[in-house]
């Protein structure tokens, strides 16, 4: 397979990796994108995480919480320009999907397009896109939406830069006030800035973390210097190597980004307020949804097209 300039730029978006190094990778695993990813990896020449999908889409993630906090959505519908993202019309447009989405029973995003839109029932919500499409002169896509409901609590909320971001945190709690309201809206700022992929450690799979071994093994071996180290050194190394990056990816493991010693962990502060306010509280869980997340926008070349075009 014949390696492409923008397969290899691609791959070194994903990793971070050297040029000649992605190019390399793509060549030993005959042009397989996440294979290269693993072959990075275990060269020591990736990062540990591929880097989240590019942001380009835009468009708008909206959270709506109920009036007694115990249940909240958020939602991301997508356009083709930032500019239409701005709009107020398609604004207020996702507010009514968030609104849709606050009360549908659907089990999926297929059965959800397929639902009656509430503001007007002679309609499917795909049909109502489709008519704001047509209004709005741009394709718009209802991406995704997420509920999260507590009866033991309470789901606070948080959006960043306008939209761009939306996070929602599902506190359990026996007590709830001012203080730990405001607790949560900080966790739903560091979930915002941090972009942690689980709650704690017990969502993460064995099968998750013994892969992250095997790379972290691979990487050892490729070492000359530390493949020769003692097989119980070696392991030591691993497990102290996967504990960082737990601390890194599980949200109550990090550190809180507001910690004035900068030690505390985002758990160490829970638990100082849970103390302080007389609670027995604990972080649930929580959703995160970045605008255009995964998805790479086309890169407009206004100058290859009119060369195209003039069949240059």
């Amino acid at each position: 397979m014949a390696i492409t300039a923008g397969m290899v730029k691609e791959l070194r978006e994903m990793t971070g990796a050297g040029m000649m190094d992605c190019k390399k990778a793509l060549t030993a695993t005959e042009g397989d994108m996440d294979k290269a990813v693993e072959f990075l990896r275990e060269k020591g020449l990736a990062t540990a995480q591929k880097k989240a999908g590019r942001i380009a889409a835009e468009g708008l993630c909206k959270v709506l919480v109920s009036d007694d906090d115990k249940k909240a959505v958020v939602v991301e519908v997508n356009a083709e320009t930032d500019f239409v993202a701005k709009n107020d019309t398609f604004q207020a447009y996702v507010t009514e999907v968030a609104e849709q989405a606050m009360v549908s029973t659907a089990a999926d995003m297929d059965a959800f397009m397929a639902e009656k839109w509430i503001p007007d029932t002679s309609k499917t919500v795909a049909e109502a896109l489709a008519g704001k499409i047509a209004v709005i002169g741009e394709n718009m896509n209802i991406r995704r939406y997420e509920k999260v409901e507590e009866a033991d609590g309470f789901v606070a909320s948080y959006t960043h830069a306008g939209g761009k971001i939306g996070v929602l945190v599902d506190v359990v709690t026996d007590v709830v006030n001012d203080d730990i309201k405001e607790m949560a809206k900080n966790i739903g700022m560091q979930i915002a800035a941090m972009k942690p992929q689980y709650t704690n450690r017990s969502e993460v799979s064995e099968d998750y973390i013994n892969h992250e071994k095997e790379i972290l093994m691979a990487q050892i071996q490729n070492d000359p210097k530390e493949s020769q180290k003692p097989e119980k050194v070696i392991q030591g190394m691993i497990q102290g190597r996967i504990n960082k990056e737990l601390k890194e990816i599980c949200l109550l493991d990090q550190i809180y980004v507001k910690a004035e010693d900068g030690k505390q962990t985002v758990q160490a502060y829970v638990d100082s307020v849970a103390k302080a306010n007389g609670a027995k509280m604990s972080v649930k869980g929580f959703v995160r949804f970045e605008t255009g997340e995964g998805i790479e926008k086309k890169q407009e070349d206004f100058a290859a097209e009119v060369a195209a075009q003039m069949g240059m």
